[in-house]
């Protein structure tokens, strides 16, 4: 059996939406995704850096992000053959963690608690392959990397990269069957 680790935020959780939505609501702007393709949103506006980080940090912002399209599906189907955890590098803002949690528990009730991973440093991962959409978690990681596309890394290059989850399941059927 393939275990399969699989990052939460603009992987399977909608990140980029709640961030921009508080951003949009706090600043009086109307960005959009598109407006973020190949950065992120402090990059825009490089002076809101920490008021960005601060709102990122209150312990609901993680609460009530919107599942990005196809991952309840494609996760279910991968975990019909596959081991799927979930790891998130939640060390990164630790006022997340009941947040995520609950999150997960309503989304993806189907993978079990115990295969959630709050970390900080996913080289410590111990699966087969990583879907995430940052490479400096790719890089270290010691199975095989998946890039999975966003808003941020738009333009970025990766030996594999899939955009949506049914690249992702497809490509786990033309390797391991359906």
């Amino acid at each position: 059996m393939v275990r399969i680790a699989v990052d939460m935020d603009e992987v399977i959780a909608d990140y980029v939406a709640k961030e921009l939505q508080v951003y949009n609501q706090r600043f009086g702007t109307e960005y959009t995704k598109a407006d973020l393709q190949g950065r992120k949103l402090r990059h825009l506006h490089p002076e809101h850096t920490g008021a960005i980080r601060a709102f990122i940090r209150e312990e609901d912002h993680f609460a009530d992000f919107a599942v990005i399209e196809g991952a309840q599906e494609g996760l279910r189907k991968l975990a019909e053959k596959h081991e799927v955890y979930i790891a998130t590098a939640a060390m990164e803002v630790p006022t997340c963690f009941n947040a995520k949690y609950a999150w997960l528990q309503t989304h993806f009730a189907f993978i079990p608690d115990d295969n959630y991973v709050f970390c900080g440093d996913k080289s410590i991962i111990a699966a087969d392959y990583l879907i995430d959409d940052h490479i400096r978690h790719l890089e270290t990681f010691k199975g095989t990397g998946i890039l999975f596309g966003a808003p941020h890394n738009y333009n970025e290059t990766y030996d594999i990269k899939l955009n949506n989850w049914q690249e992702v399941v497809d490509f786990f059927e033309a390797r391991y069957g359906s």
